[in-house]
């Protein structure tokens, strides 16, 4: 979006609205709101929910789990992820499932999982009963977890790596009620509406009141940056606003699915207010945080600027990089600057080593400081404290180099 917003507010108005469900009559986004704030776009996060206790029934074993009961009682029995995938009746497959290749949309999927124990199972000759530790990847925008098991005549059981686990005949506490967590309604602050939310706030029916809308970030400049959040609700009120004079508050019954954490606020405070102007700013933050920093990046970054030409040299200091979170954070400031992008996952980071994000291949990345990476991007396994969206093997250096070599990125290690 190119459109430079103004106003003659004392308050400045940090936040716009853009209805997401009708455009102007020449196709141009169609605004709703300017505001001050939004209470509920940022907030203090979930703590991860504790490991919970699952048991798979009448289970023939194979491959890593077979191996993994030998350790059962010693200690070392961890076996990472276990996609479970029902094998239903083809003749009765359950309404709304949508089949997969491999297995269907009635998959469930179990995080950093231990086996406990084992014993033999009343279901069968040779079958056995485990009993695991472990968490189950819970993704609200996909669909709550049923509370009930899916018909299935079984399951099988695939590593998080795609090697057989063999099968299961029934499955204990992994279907059933889990409480969700609580939604915070988002509130509008110190806001200006423009006609189409000023229309839904004067309508007398609920359902008429209801919005989609956009979320932008306002710069000091007036410019817009997308930040790929969308509000959906219902509009229950509104009150002079304590932000300045003929500004309101629009209160709406719903929050955002995934609200950014409340240290995020800082980080767009600052793109707001002109952006990094040195780098490593983001070296104190946690990995989530740092998250979000490049993301953040992503969002302000000038796709215009033509990239540098092949064969340029890059330097890429290391003595933050702590982990893959700070890697990308280092190493979008090497290629474009304090505040910087060059991705911000795996995906991400291919796509930027095709060009047209400030690097054109091949090019050469002086990595310094590389010991602090040697220590600290190891193989092993990612338990996010937030979120379970980074669940599985840690990405190590050897990984990333790998993936730099593919790209023809010459990396010299110091």
């Amino acid at each position: 979006m190119d459109q430079v917003w103004a106003w003659d507010q004392d308050v400045p108005l940090r936040w716009l609205l853009i209805d997401e469900g009708s455009s102007g009559v020449d196709g141009s986004d169609v605004p709703m709101a300017l505001c001050a704030d939004i209470d509920g776009l940022f907030v203090e996060p979930e703590p991860l929910p504790a490991a919970e206790h699952y048991t798979l029934i009448g289970c023939d074993p194979a491959g890593p789990l077979r191996e993994t009961l030998a350790d059962v009682g010693t200690g070392r029995a961890w076996l990472g992820d276990i996609v479970l995938d029902p094998v239903h009746d083809p003749q009765r497959r359950p309404a709304g499932c949508q089949p997969y290749d491999p297995g269907c949309s009635c998959m469930e999927e179990l995080l950093d999982v231990t086996v406990l124990g084992r014993r033999p199972s009343a279901e069968g000759p040779g079958l056995v009963d485990l009993d695991l530790r472990g968490h189950l990847r819970i993704l609200p925008e996909d669909g709550w977890p049923p509370a009930q098991p899916p018909a299935a005549q079984a399951f099988t059981l695939t590593g998080g790596d795609g090697q057989a686990l063999g099968t299961c005949r029934r499955t204990l506490g992994i279907f059933r009620e889990r409480p969700r967590p609580p939604v915070q309604p988002i509130t509008l602050l110190g806001c200006r509406p423009e006609p189409p939310l000023q229309a839904l706030m004067e309508r007398q029916s609920a359902r008429r009141r209801y919005l989609r809308a956009m979320i932008y970030a306002v710069d000091r400049s007036g410019q817009v940056v997308d930040m790929s959040q969308m509000v959906s609700a219902t509009v229950t009120g509104s009150r002079p606003s304590r932000l300045g004079a003929g500004l309101v508050d629009v209160i709406l019954d719903d929050g955002l699915e995934e609200p950014l954490p409340s240290g995020a606020r800082e980080i767009w405070e600052l793109w707001r207010t002109g952006g990094p102007a040195r780098p490593n700013l983001w070296a104190g933050y946690e990995r989530a945080l740092r998250h979000e920093w490049s993301g953040s990046a992503l969002f302000h970054h000038h796709s215009r600027r033509p990239d540098r030409p092949a064969g340029h040299t890059y330097h890429l200091d290391g003595r933050f990089i702590t982990d893959i979170e700070g890697f990308y954070c280092a190493l979008g400031e090497a290629i474009n600057g304090p505040g910087g992008y060059f991705g911000w996952n795996l995906d991400a980071l291919d796509d930027c080593l095709r060009g047209r994000w400030g690097a054109a291949p091949p090019f050469r990345l002086v990595w310094h400081h590389a010991d602090v990476a040697r220590r600290h991007l190891v193989p092993g396994y990612n338990r996010p404290a937030y979120t379970q969206r980074t669940w599985g093997s840690a990405i190590d250096l050897h990984y990333l180099l790998d993936i730099f070599a593919e790209s023809s990125v010459d990396v010299d290690l110091r």
